[in-house]
């Protein structure tokens, strides 16, 4: 109270000084007529959530509401689709096919003791290496309509408590396609975590920021996994950061968004982010573990080891290809190699392609936004290795590449 009572006085005591130092400019001021005053810039929103990697940036005027004791809600929202061709497809999957992508709303809170966020709507999770999963089925099976959505308790801008379905902190890549910089997530994303429910305690003290949470992991509605992250901004430039979770206990819950064995794991990360000028680059490490639990199947211990490269660069208004301007165009792109432990000989449980299999992939995502308007088309590779026969590509499994090609239309409103 002393601090703001000897705060508010400097500040009178100032602003009185300059009144009676200039009291021509003050008057004349007040009689500028109204149309040639500077324009009053408007305020700035704050960060909204879902969060993007970029190079698509979200609505950078979101709508408002007051809406009484519910506070200032900002509403924003998705709507795209897209068209996808593939070679060595597998049985129950489309060469070619049209899809919904996204059909969500968004609503945050996002300031005062008191916030909140709601993300509702339909989407799909297209995914390198893996067969489509239609949107209509996605939503139901994966988390259903609600998709995300908690209430989040801000004393301070240092501490916070989140509880509900929560954005996974693992990886670096998000959920929804929209939110990253390629349209299929990678053959990494295929072993982490992707939406829990549970709860997360979030401090920062100058460049660190800790998040401490306990939930059920892959989406089994066990509550026994616990993570934790510690992210280090270096510099405006740089951050890195480290990620570890692991369920606490043997579970058997299995379905399509709980996977046994990767819900019965300990997962690693290491990830490093550089921005510069047109670039960004985030190189990032990844090890799995899956001990040897018999009644899931695991007869022998496995793990995988992963690395991937993501990387962005944006063109300005002064790029051009033949006088054609680039302005609003992006080019991302992914390199990725993950590696698995264990054979079908010692009964170690499959986490890829077959027990000790290894793949690879490329993609490249060429994206153009104009407001909130943006279009992306995307190609890419995945090559195998050490597969296990009928658990790979194609219709008998055997095929050990597959390539894609997509385009996505769509609106962030």
């Amino acid at each position: 109270m002393q601090r703001f009572f000897w705060g508010f006085m400097m500040v009178t005591a100032v602003g009185c000084g300059l009144l009676a130092a200039a009291p021509d400019e003050a008057f004349a001021d007040e009689q500028t007529p109204a149309d040639q005053q500077p324009a009053t810039a408007p305020p700035t929103p704050p960060t909204l959530l879902p969060a993007l990697s970029g190079p698509l940036a979200a609505n950078s005027k979101p709508n408002s509401y007051d809406v009484g004791p519910l506070g200032n809600v900002y509403v924003t929202g998705i709507v795209s689709g897209f068209a996808q061709w593939q070679n060595n497809v597998v049985p129950g999957d489309r060469g070619n096919q049209a899809d919904v992508s996204n059909a969500q709303i968004f609503l945050n809170k996002p300031t005062g003791l008191v916030q909140y966020f709601i993300q509702a709507g339909s989407y799909s999770l297209p995914d390198i290496g893996t067969p489509y999963i239609r949107a209509g089925k996605a939503t139901n099976e994966f988390y259903e309509p609600f998709s995300q959505g908690y209430i989040k308790l801000a004393p301070n801008d240092n501490f916070s408590i989140m509880a509900g379905k929560l954005p996974t902190l693992i990886g670096a890549e998000y959920t929804f396609s929209f939110e990253n910089m390629n349209i299929d997530r990678g053959l990494l994303w295929n072993q982490e975590n992707a939406v829990n429910r549970g709860v997360q305690v979030n401090y920062t003290a100058g460049p660190v920021a800790l998040s401490v949470s306990w939930n059920d992991g892959m989406y089994s509605n066990q509550y026994s996994w616990a993570w934790l992250s510690a992210t280090w901004t270096i510099d405006k430039a740089d951050t890195l950061a480290f990620i570890g979770s692991g369920n606490t206990k043997h579970t058997t819950v299995s379905s399509l968004a709980t996977p046994v064995f990767q819900n019965n794991e300990q997962l690693y990360n290491v990830i490093y982010t550089h921005t510069s000028g047109a670039w960004t680059i985030q190189p990032y490490l990844q090890y799995t573990h899956v001990p040897v639990i018999p009644e899931i199947g695991s007869f022998h211990e496995a793990s995988t080891s992963g690395a991937a490269i993501l990387a962005n660069y944006t063109f300005d208004a002064k790029s051009s290809v033949g006088g054609l301007s680039l302005n609003g165009f992006s080019l991302p792109f992914r390199v990725e190699y993950i590696s698995s432990t264990g054979s079908v000989a010692n009964g170690a449980p499959n986490l890829m392609y077959g027990p000790g299999s290894k793949a690879w992939s490329v993609t490249v995502t060429p994206t153009y936004q104009n407001n909130s308007f943006f279009a992306r088309a995307e190609f890419s590779y995945v090559g195998t290795k050490d597969t296990t026969p009928g658990l790979v590509f194609g219709p008998t499994g055997n095929d050990t590449s597959q390539s894609r090609a997509l385009l996505e239309i769509g609106l962030l409103f």
